[in-house]
């Protein structure tokens, strides 16, 4: 239970590339407020042009967490964000600061503001067992056996997802229960947090271009020297952080150096996609309040006017 005298926690959620850093760093500045990151790759030392790190600059400006806080050969999961959230969370609050969670992981969103379903750990000889199937048999062999041990997380699961095939294959041998069989025992939902939710939006037309553009600017600020540095420093390519969309793309092209052009096209077509299916996972969330990302300076008013509404009685600002 929050403190009446505390606000709530903001969270900033929405597709790719709609200006949800952008949004989240102007709140800060007018409440002063801390950034917690909600970005499963933005954690990883060393991966930074891909994941639109926020700048040095940026992180003097507005403290932010849970940015470069594992080496890449570690596991991060939704649980695991959700502990280290709940934590910053309360340090924030902590110096009487407004908390502002940002991000585009509909799951990890989920597992912070509404709980946790009890799945058992993982074992590292299972895990290592099943990446070594994947390097010899490839991503379809193994979603054809989760979709017979599993076949609702299966059909719940979309695209290359490479890195929930392999938790819910290893959740299923290591227990002996799907991975569903334990979400339905406890579901999402029973230990609700609360907070603002804003959720951004934009015409996917326009969405589409922003993403675009936002490849060619990490492409020309050194993205594929960045993934030649990460390998040429040791790093395997089946490291979970390179299973992300455009480092995929990247790794197989400096292995294979096929076409450039054609590996930008898979980047961007693959990053469409994801937005496409991060906007339809926030659309069926409950008590987000959606807006148009278009003008967002402007629009940074209206979010400050509606959170200031919202917040009555609490204690917003500096």
């Amino acid at each position: 239970m929050v403190p009446a005298d505390q606000p709530p926690l903001l969270a900033v959620v929405g597709p790719t590339a709609a200006g949800k850093s952008e949004l989240a760093l102007a709140l800060a500045l007018e409440l002063g407020g801390e950034i917690v990151n909600a970005d499963a790759l933005q954690v990883y030392r060393g991966f930074d042009v891909g994941t639109a790190k926020p700048s040095p600059e940026e992180r003097a400006r507005v403290r932010h967490h849970l940015v470069d806080i594992l080496d890449p050969h570690e596991r991060y999961s939704a649980g695991r964000f959700a502990l280290l959230a709940h934590a910053a969370i309360a340090e924030i609050r902590s110096r009487g600061a407004t908390p502002i969670v940002v991000g585009g992981s509909g799951l990890y969103l989920r597992a912070l503001f509404e709980g946790l379903s009890p799945i058992p750990p993982g074992d590292p000889i299972v895990r290592e067992s099943l990446r070594e199937r994947l390097r010899e048999e490839g991503l379809e062999a193994l979603k054809a056996e989760l979709a017979h041990l599993d076949p609702v997380t299966a059909g719940r699961l979309l695209g290359a997802d490479t890195q929930r095939v392999l938790r819910a294959l290893e959740v299923a041998k290591v227990s002996g229960r799907p991975l569903s069989a334990w979400i339905e025992e406890q579901p999402f939902g029973s230990q609700r947090l609360a907070g603002i939710r804003i959720g951004l939006t934009l015409p996917r037309g326009i969405l589409y271009d922003q993403i675009a553009r936002r490849i060619d600017r990490m492409l020309a600020a050194g993205w594929i020297e960045e993934v030649i540095g990460l390998l040429r420093g040791g790093l395997a390519p089946d490291l979970p952080a390179f299973q992300a969309i455009g480092y995929r793309e990247l790794v197989h092209f400096v292995e294979v150096r096929d076409s450039l052009d054609a590996a930008v096209g898979r980047i961007v077509q693959s990053t469409r996609r994801f937005s496409k299916r991060q906007e339809t996972w926030f659309r069926r969330e409950k008590d987000i309040h959606w807006i148009t990302a278009r003008d967002l300076n402007d629009r940074a008013e209206q979010v400050l006017e509606y959170v200031k509404h919202r917040g009555t009685g609490r204690a917003y600002g500096r």
